[in-house]
This record gives structure tokens, sequence and C-alpha cells, in this order.
């Protein structure tokens, strides 16, 4: 590819970010433009995200950084550039990442000028980059968590060589934020409050491939929602590993209930949620906080992993049934309308009828609004992975779908509950079954299909909740 640029941009380039990152963003606009002006048309591309919350903020990034150097978004069956975001939480996401790649290769062969990426928690394993060296050579950049920010360099990077780009660092050493995004919603958004995880979890990877917690300064945070704010967001989800731990790395701690008070102030801001709290760390303040808000909403997803105190102790979770129990105890009683939703696993190495029982146990007692439930999946490098007494498959399963029907259960009731309330909601869609109604979100999280059209979209209306479907509703607006 023939360019009027220097031989050596990185030398030029700013050594401060996010100042750096535009540089090159200003490098990648040209390279882009002089393929798409030889192509005779626009370039495309299309970003698929794998797994958490945390991904998708991270895939809005990666968007807004295509979108402003050149490209535009297209589906993936035609998109000149294909970037995986991916997850490792558990194996079966590496492998349909694996069988995807695959897919592309027919089209990468027909299509040279085509480039496929790949970024997120995944490459942080070094096996997993081998793997795509040997049996994958034709991708043409790979990335990992902590270097998320420098997409536009390496982009550059991979423009001028031709060649396969690495670049996967260790470990984070810098919070690089305020670089383009393109947010999947106009009026809602996520926004990352902390990064990493210092828990631990025997059987959970995260703290490996995104690091150690680091928490962002409270004045970055605040000063982006209210740019979003400006934008037309009425609605954030403050993000993080564990969100009640925010402050902790700060030279000037703050908790995180004093941070809701503070995003709470801001004009314009409608709605507050947030995810992952960490039963460990919630603390009175915040239950406090949340009780008199009119901001933050009634949805509190509070994974609980499993009943037994005896497999806590080797999840390495930190508190006991009964400490989650009392707990939640303390939730309801401040916050009765509260929707409580969890995670809960089952098949953990060395659980035994007993222990699932007591995870029965809790599903009862607590009667949450929804449950994501899971099988054990083996992460290599974790200390479950070595543990004794794996539990057989067929063992998991039989359990899991006992687990189903608890859950359904207490989930369907929870929900009945509020039949022929009206409730505001915010719309955010239209409905995919049905062009003549619409989708929007109740402060407890709750979806609810109506009557309506896609001049909604972005707005709050009250609508009653005439008919349960178990973890939704059919209503009609008032």
């Amino acid at each position: 590819m023939q360019m009027d640029l220097k031989k050596n941009p990185e030398n030029e380039a700013p050594l401060t970010e996010p100042e750096r990152q535009y540089y090159f963003i200003e490098q990648a606009k040209a390279y882009v433009k002089d393929l798409s002006d030889r192509l005779g048309r626009p370039l495309t591309y299309c970003v698929t995200t794998f797994g958490c919350q945390m991904n998708a903020r991270d895939s809005e990034k990666l968007r807004g950084i295509l979108s402003d150097i050149g490209y535009q978004e297209a589906e993936e069956t035609e998109a000149d550039f294909v970037l995986y975001n991916t997850c490792t939480v558990r194996e079966n996401a590496n492998t349909r990442v694996y069988g995807r790649l695959g897919a592309l290769k027919p089209r990468k062969k027909k299509n040279p000028h085509m480039l496929i990426a790949l970024c997120g928690c995944m490459m942080q394993e070094p096996q997993v980059v081998e793997k795509l060296k040997k049996s994958y050579p034709f991708v043409d950049l790979i990335f990992g968590t902590h270097n998320l920010y420098k997409f536009a360099e390496l982009l550059v990077r991979r423009f001028k060589s031709g060649h396969l780009v690495v670049d996967i660092e260790d470990q984070a050493d810098a919070i690089v934020e305020n670089l383009p995004n393109q947010r999947k919603y106009d009026f809602k958004s996520g926004i990352n409050i902390t990064f990493g995880c210092d828990n631990f979890c025997s059987y959970c990877i995260v703290p490996y491939v995104r690091g150690r917690e680091r928490s962002r300064e409270p004045e970055q945070i605040l000063d982006e929602i209210r740019g979003m704010v400006q934008d037309g967001v009425v609605e954030v989800m403050l993000l993080g590993q564990n969100v009640n731990s925010y402050g902790k790395t700060l030279d000037h701690p703050m908790t995180f209930a004093q941070l809701l008070r503070e995003v709470e102030q801001i004009d314009g801001l409608k709605r507050i949620r947030f995810m992952t709290s960490h039963p460990k760390d919630l603390s009175d303040e915040l239950i406090e906080v949340m009780q008199h808000s009119d901001k933050i909403c009634r949805h509190l997803h509070l994974p609980v992993q499993s009943g037994s105190t005896a497999v806590l102790k080797r999840m390495n979770r930190h508190y006991t049934k009964e400490d989650y129990l009392r707990l939640v105890d303390k939730i309801k009683t401040a916050m009765p309308a509260l929707s409580l939703t969890t995670d809960i696993m089952v098949g953990f190495p060395g659980e035994t009828e007993e222990d699932f029982e007591e995870t029965l146990d809790v599903v009862r007692q607590v009667r949450y609004d929804s449950a994501f439930t899971f099988l054990y999946s083996k992460r290599s490098g974790t200390p479950a992975a070595s543990m004794e007494d794996q539990v057989p498959e067929a063992v998991m399963k039989e359990r899991f779908d006992r687990l189903l029907i608890e859950v359904q259960r207490t989930a369907d009731e929870a929900c009945a509950a509020h039949t022929g309330e009206i409730q505001e909601v915010l719309v955010e869609s239209v409905s995919e079954h049905d062009p003549a109604m619409v989708t929007g979100r109740l402060s407890n999280n709750l979806l609810v299909h109506f009557q309506g059209d896609k001049s909604l979209i972005g707005h709050f209306v009250n609508v009653r909740l005439a008919t349960c479907k178990g973890f939704y509703f059919i209503g009609d607006m008032v």
C-alpha cells in the first residue's frame, strides 16, 4: 500500500494518552481512505462481543474508533473488518470463537483486503495466542484487555507492516478513557468505574486476564456521565467486576455509596444502574443510599454462586450461607419492592447432594426475580481446575435441571405479583417478535412489550402490566 505517511509515525507521536491515540486515529484515517478510494466504496466493519457487559462497553469504544477512522458498520457476513471481542470465563466461549474464526477463512482468501482482529480476555491466555498464530495464520491483529485503548496505534502498525501484529501486555499500568465510542443506544450507556478484580474466586480467571482492581478517579467518571447526559443519555449503568469495592485504590479513597450520591446530583440523569455487587462488600451505607434514592433503579444483582457454606469456602467467596441470607433480609427490609437477581453455579468440585440442597434452600428463601444459572466449567490456570472430586457431567446436568425448575417457579411468582400495576417504562426498541409493539424496561429490570412505534424509543412512558409471561409482561400504555 503506497502512502504519503512518515516511515515511522510512532517517532512523531505524543507520549501522553489519550493524545497519542488521537494521533494514530488520524494516521489510520489516511490508510482507510486510500483503500476505500481504490475499492471505490466505503469500508465496513463488524464488532462481535462475547461475554459480559464490561466487554460490551469495551466494544462501544472499538466501534467508536472504527467509525472515526472511516469504517461503516455492517453485518459480519459483509464486513471488510471483523473484530471479535472475546470472553474466556467458560471453556465453551473459546470454542465458539474458534468456530466463528474458521468460517472466515474462505472469505479472507477471496478478499485479501479484509482484516480480522481478536481482542479481549481470551487473548490474555498465552496458549490461545500460540494456537491462533499456528492454526489461524490469516488473522491480522491480536491484542488483550490491558491495551485495548491502543487499538488505533496497533491498527496503524498492521497497515504499515502488512503482517500479523500481536500486542499483549501482562499487566495494566494505565487507565485511558476519553477515546471515541459508539453507543448501542443513544439514550443509555454503560460506564466503567473499576477495572480488574482482587477477589480471586477459585473458579474464576478474570483477575488473571483483566488484572488487579483499579478504580477510576471520581471526577473522570462524573465528567463522562455529564457529557453523556448532554448527548441524550437518561440512564447509565456503572460497571465493574465488583462495584462495591470502588475507591479502595484511589489516592483519596471514596466508597461506592459516596460515588452514587455524586452521580445522583447530575441534572438530566433519570436512572442509575450498577453491576456487579459482591456480597462480602455490600455495605449498610450502600443500602441506605439505594433506599432513599429516586434515581437508583429498584434492582440489585447479587451473585450467590452456591448456597453451601462448605462450597463457598472452596470457591473463596468470603461469606457463608447465613451471611448471605442476613444480607438479603437487610436489603428486603429496607426495600421490600426491590427486584433481586443472582448467579448460581452447579457442579463446583466437591459439591455433594447435600450442598446442592442448600442451594435450592437459598433459592426458596430469597425468591429471586431471575437467576443466571450455569454449569461449572473448568478453566485452566484457576485453583478449582486442579481440585479433586470433579462432579460428573451427568450429575451436574440432573442438578441443573432441578435448579431451573425451582428458579422458574419462584421467578414466575415474583413477576406475577406486579400484575395490574402501572409502572414507568424506558422504551428501548421495537419488539423483535411484533413490529407493532415496542419493548421497554422497568426500574426493577423486567421487560414489558406493548403496542407502540419507534417514535417512543428513548422515552419514558407509563404502562399497565396486564399479563405476566414469566420473565416479562405484556402491557398497555396509559
